[in-house]
């Protein structure tokens, strides 16, 4: 029997926890897809205090199928940040939903994006308070380079490092960036992989979250 609860306009609970919770965890998909595709994720993520989220971004995506956060059609250096900023309060708004759905904490939650999802997690900590612990960012990048980095924050890119769609040079140019800044930061790129998810990849997203359970 499928026990994945769909729940708050479209996201999936891939996991709730069956001890008292400790962490949240939600995932962010890229352009295109759906939060369906981190559903064969969610059995080597599932901790017993942890819940699991893969949540669906809000707009429709212009490629005919999937979701996104904003639209990519002429993305450029030059407009990608404001694209971002306008949807930015949504985002914001996403995981603070989530955080009283589940009464746990901003120092309880681990914000985890694959693609555009990780380019909403990681700018979400250059605006206001930050939202959540610990980002995953996978095969993602920052729209510019961060200018600061919020106290305890912790960071870790995992990127392909044959990824044609974002070069794996944003993750490992972002960490050192953060680390000269003074945050806990580490970039893993794996050499064969290219735009998206692989057992290696799986398994430093599994160890990035126990991490902060430690």
């Amino acid at each position: 029997m499928d026990t994945r609860l769909t729940d708050l306009d479209g996201d999936i609970v891939l996991h709730r926890p069956t001890a008292p919770a400790r962490q949240l965890v939600l995932l962010f998909h890229g352009v295109g897809a759906s939060p369906e595709g981190f559903v064969p994720l969610g059995p080597a993520l599932a901790r017993d205090d942890r819940w699991v989220v893969a949540v669906r971004s809000p707009f429709e995506s212009e490629f005919g199928a999937g979701w996104q956060w904003f639209s990519v059609q002429g993305v450029s250096e030059a407009n990608r940040v404001d694209r971002i900023a306008a949807v930015m309060p949504r985002f914001a708004d996403t995981v603070r939903r989530w955080q009283a759905h589940t009464g746990l904490t901003p120092a309880q939650t681990v914000l985890a994006g694959f693609s555009q999802g990780s380019i909403m997690s990681l700018e979400s900590t250059q605006v206001g308070e930050p939202l959540a612990a610990r980002v995953v960012a996978m095969s993602g990048r920052f729209a510019v380079l961060p200018a600061k980095a919020p106290a305890g924050l912790v960071w870790r890119f995992i990127h392909g490092g044959q990824d044609p769609v974002i070069d794996a040079a944003h993750s490992t140019q972002a960490a050192a960036r953060l680390q000269a800044l003074g945050a806990d930061a580490r970039a893993d790129v794996l050499p064969g992989l290219g735009h998206g998810i692989d057992p290696r990849a799986l398994a430093l997203l599994a160890g990035a979250l126990d991490e902060g359970l430690a």
